[in-house]
């Protein structure tokens, strides 16, 4: 067919732009904007007046202001028109595509799309003025570089962009420059997530979410992300969005209902559940599990699960003649590890029971059955601090990439924005398990078992992934960071903690489940690498570092003499 229009067996490949009467049209592909050579330099250089950039690029958090940076310097140093189209909504995988279409010319903003919606299409528009950008650059050292630059294939084309005599139409006038408009961290951790959460419900036309809630902040976090989920679901149906409207009658096997608040679409699709046991979980996380799960409505479940524990712990006796005791009973590090892991492990078998049977306990016409959601943020899957195959074990993780720091702030956000006052108890709690029991003396806090911070985990992390360190690598670039309040051999202690953890919990990253995709040291990168998962023990920088801290000790031991 192609042949018969074109009237050719061969077809030229490469680069080439469109030559309108009016203008030339160049495009760049979504990568090629964030790399040193962008195609738009040397087209610009070669008279091409508007560059396109058909982009698929996935969010993550504080990047939409790094796209903004470099179209704005694109247009800025080269002139011309940028028209920046980004895919928007999920794609059946750990990504979502932010969207945020833009509209520049010659450094200014002219438009900028919505950066999260369930809109499955936007278009967004701005009146140009081709002029601008032909006295914009008309400058000599332009005119000098333009000489020795490369020269694209022109596509002639015989039609014009512009409209003869538009320019005396009152109505047509060129757009105004714009302020962009970015959300703050937090604004993204409730929208980004709760979209994807959204579009992959729809699509797998399950019932809802269940999730075990804790009464720590990492479950917190996730159930308000799925109450955010509601309240844009609702606005949604109250602009009267078709597909939207249409999606949540299929999800709630119900064709004459339509929610009116956020709390009535929790209630029919959200499903909380505490998990707990007597001797192990406080009063204080079982209460505010369910004052949450009550002031978002979701359905909520309050249960222990000690009979089972017991059961469990019975067979094994029975057929060993060995009852293991926790360390604070007398017990060995490994007796207490594997009777922490029975409660870790059964929580998961309920969670999916439940998933399984909820909807049919409910009544909900053709039953179905409900995704499960995990609840494990980025830092602790690359220390490795969960069980495998416990309760984090689920279909999606929206928390999955974003850090405890990221997770504190969201929700002391949402406890202003989303009038949840119940969630300033979860900010202030000592991170905890609960999964031994608990005396006068002894809490178990998550912190001082991992032998590291929340925030040291998230620096670590970054300096793994994003700055590409390992161990010798990141003990010199903490030494100057962290020199204020610890020595290079505490110092060199954390960093042989985290990855020494990292290595050998490496298995774990195997089965971690899919999680939303939004810091760029998300351990979710095991999917698309060939890295073992059975990590030697790292000696070589060990030694390296050992080597350095003995001249700096033996230095130190002269001065003070």
């Amino acid at each position: 067919m192609i042949q018969d229009i074109v009237g050719k067996t061969k077809s030229v490949i490469g680069d080439a732009v469109i030559s309108c009467q009016d203008t030339v049209v160049g495009c760049e592909t979504c990568e090629e904007l964030f790399t040193p050579a962008a195609p738009h330099a040397q087209m610009s250089l070669d008279g091409i007046e508007i560059f396109t950039n058909s982009s698929g690029s996935h969010h993550e958090l504080r990047k939409l202001k790094t796209r903004y940076d470099l179209i704005h310097e694109a247009t800025a140093k080269a002139g011309g028109i940028y028209l920046y189209a980004n895919q928007q909504g999920c794609d059946g995988d750990r990504l979502y595509y932010d969207g945020s279409a833009m509209i520049f010319q010659n450094g200014s903003l002219l438009a900028q799309g919505s950066q999260f919606s369930f809109n499955d299409v936007e278009v967004v528009t701005a009146t140009c003025d081709v002029e601008e950008i032909r006295s914009f650059r008309c400058e000599p050292s332009r005119g000098y570089q333009a000489t020795q630059g490369i020269k694209y294939t022109r596509v002639e084309v015989d039609f014009a962009l512009s409209t003869p005599g538009a320019i005396l139409d009152s109505k047509i006038r060129p757009s105004v420059p714009l302020e962009p408009s970015f959300h703050t961290p937090e604004e993204e951790i409730a929208l980004g997530p709760a979209c994807w959460l959204w579009d992959y419900l729809r699509r797998s036309r399950q019932a809802g979410f269940f999730l075990p809630l804790s009464g720590g902040i990492d479950s917190a976090s996730t159930a308000v992300i799925v109450f955010s989920l509601c309240r844009l679901v609702v606005d949604a149906v109250k602009a009267g969005n078709e597909q939207v409207i249409k999606d949540v009658k299929m999800i709630c096997g119900d064709e004459n209902w339509l929610p009116s608040t956020p709390q009535e679409l929790c209630k029919k699709i959200f499903h909380t559940c505490y998990m707990g046991t007597e001797k192990n979980s406080s009063r204080e996380t079982r209460r505010r599990a369910k004052d949450l799960g009550r002031i978002i409505n979701s359905y909520h479940i309050d249960l222990n699960i000690d009979t089972v524990v017991t059961a469990m712990i019975g067979v094994f006796t029975a057929v060993t003649n060995f009852t293991p005791q926790f360390v604070t009973q007398g017990g060995t590090a490994a007796e207490g590890l594997g009777l922490q892991n029975i409660q870790s492990r059964l929580r998961m078998v309920f969670s999916y029971l439940f998933a399984q049977l909820l909807p049919t306990v409910k009544g909900r016409r053709g039953a179905g059955s409900l995704l499960v959601l995990g609840s494990a943020n980025v830092d602790e899957q690359l220390r490795g601090y969960y069980t495998k195959y416990d309760c984090s074990s689920a279909d999606l993780n929206p928390i999955g990439g974003i850090s405890k720091t990221d997770l504190k702030k969201f929700v002391a956000w949402a406890k202003i924005n989303f009038d949840l006052p119940v969630l300033d108890e979860f900010i202030h709690a000592v991170p905890t398990a609960e999964l031994v029991p608990f005396t006068e003396t002894y809490t178990q806090s998550d912190e001082e078992e991992m032998g590291l911070t929340y925030e040291q985990l998230s620096i670590l992390g970054r300096l793994r992934k994003v700055s590409k360190l390992g161990p010798f690598g990141a003990w010199e670039r903490l030494l100057h960071e962290w020199q204020d309040t610890m020595t290079p051999r505490e110092i060199y202690e954390k960093v042989k903690t985290f990855f020494h953890f990292y290595g050998i919990n490496r298995h774990k990253m195997t089965t971690v489940t899919p999680a939303y995709h939004a810091e760029q040291y998300s351990p979710d990168d095991n999917r698309f690498d060939l890295r073992p998962f059975l990590y030697p023990y790292l000696s070589w920088p060990y030694k390296k570092i050992e080597a350095a801290l003995q001249t700096y000790e033996e230095v130190n031991a002269k001065k003070s003499v």
